[in-house]
């Protein structure tokens, strides 16, 4: 087994109560806390986790050392909203640039002794402040994001910020205006088939107006709208041939019935949900706490005092089955609000190099050539 030097980590002094913590970089006052079963329901399903925080502006990558502690290592990327996850390779979508990290460990190589998996900043798309949101590639390679700002699905330009795809028919004309708060999408059969958006608007920020029951989910390869009535919806995903969607402005998890449009209430989750992946027979999902100190005409607020709760910020864990949270992190402090959450299965603990700085510049990694570099005629 060989081992890569790699920028160093920190040790959290103090781990959390609920499970052993291991934090790998600085995360400010913020406190964070873990079911008592997390760390043994990643091993069991042998994967980890990734998960952003536009607010603070940082990339999480969360795994399992040797001894059971969990390992988060964080790093920083303002703005960081959309992830897209496939072997060996994480895409981010940030403030102005859309990243490709990429994986530079061989199958039994480490980097510092425990991380399996060390993610390279390798390439960025400059795309300009559009509000991307969430992100696929599709089959064919092709990077699609939502592109929130101009009300449209997007994907890179050689020379400009972007190359619009596609926009509901209810927008009327590309602008820079927010209409709709169009905000997540997914893929069938290796192409984008669902969004979701906030709102019909056509004009300006006007999906702020119908935050409460006006939020749809659409399919792009007809317009149809396909179910509504949700209040700020996000993060439609595809699951064993079943449709679901995050009805965050609720507060729950919904199944939809794509011939009929009906929906079933799966789980409730006590906080705003952004960020949606599945795995074994579970839903992982992100939350985030109120911006003003409560969510301002939100069904959500309600439904948690009936419930006797309170808001939470973190990642729940839940089985599709039951409806119940089955694991769980929590964050007290500093972070208030995460995005979006990738599950990488396969990956005991994952890494990532910083930005910019010396602990960048000194990992220098190259490809095997593909014959001696001796070999006569070798070019």
């Amino acid at each position: 087994m060989s081992t890569l030097s790699a920028p160093a980590a920190e040790a959290d002094p103090a781990p959390a109560p609920e499970a052993s913590v291991a934090a790998q970089a600085p995360l400010g006052a913020t406190d964070i806390t873990c079911s008592r079963g997390f760390s043994g329901w990643l091993a069991q399903h042998q994967l980890s986790l990734a998960f952003s925080s536009y607010q603070t502006g940082q990339l999480f990558l969360i795994g399992r050392i040797g001894d059971g502690a969990v390992s988060f290592h964080q790093r920083d990327f303002q703005r960081a909203m959309g992830l897209w996850y496939e072997p060996g390779r994480l895409f981010l979508a940030s403030m102005v640039q859309i990243w490709r990290l990429e994986n530079v460990l061989g199958e039994n190589e480490r980097a510092n002794e425990h991380f399996d998996r060390l993610f390279i900043p390798r390439a960025a798309r400059i795309t300009g402040d559009v509000d991307a949101h969430e992100l696929v590639v599709e089959a064919d390679g092709r990077v699609v994001f939502v592109n929130t700002k101009f009300s449209c699905l997007s994907t890179f330009s050689l020379t400009h910020s972007f190359r619009p795809l596609w926009k509901p028919k209810f927008v009327s004309r590309l602008a820079g205006e927010d209409r709709c708060h169009l905000n997540g999408l997914c893929l069938e059969g290796g192409k984008v088939r669902y969004v979701t958006a906030v709102s019909r608007s056509d004009v300006v920020d006007g999906w702020r107006e119908s935050r409460v029951g006006g939020g749809v989910v659409i399919a792009v390869d007809d317009d149809a709208v396909v179910a509504e009535g949700f209040s700020m919806p996000h993060s439609p995903r595809l699951h064993n041939g079943a449709l679901y969607v995050l009805d965050s402005g609720r507060g729950y998890l919904v199944r939809i019935d794509r011939a009929t449009g009906a929906r079933e209430d799966v789980a409730f989750c006590p906080g705003f949900m952004r960020g949606l992946d599945f795995h074994a027979g579970h839903a992982i999902v992100t939350l985030s706490l109120p911006r003003n100190l409560n969510f301002k005409g939100l069904p959500l607020e309600d439904e948690i005092a009936k419930k006797g709760g309170q808001p939470w910020c973190g990642v729940q864990i839940i089985n599709l089955a039951t409806g119940d949270i089955v694991e769980w992190i929590r964050l007290d402090g500093a972070i208030r609000e995460l995005f979006d959450v990738k599950v990488m299965p396969g990956v005991a603990c994952p890494m990532a190099a910083p930005l910019q700085g010396p602990d960048l510049a000194s990992i220098v990694t190259y490809e095997a050539p593909p014959r001696p570099l001796d070999t006569p005629g070798w070019v």
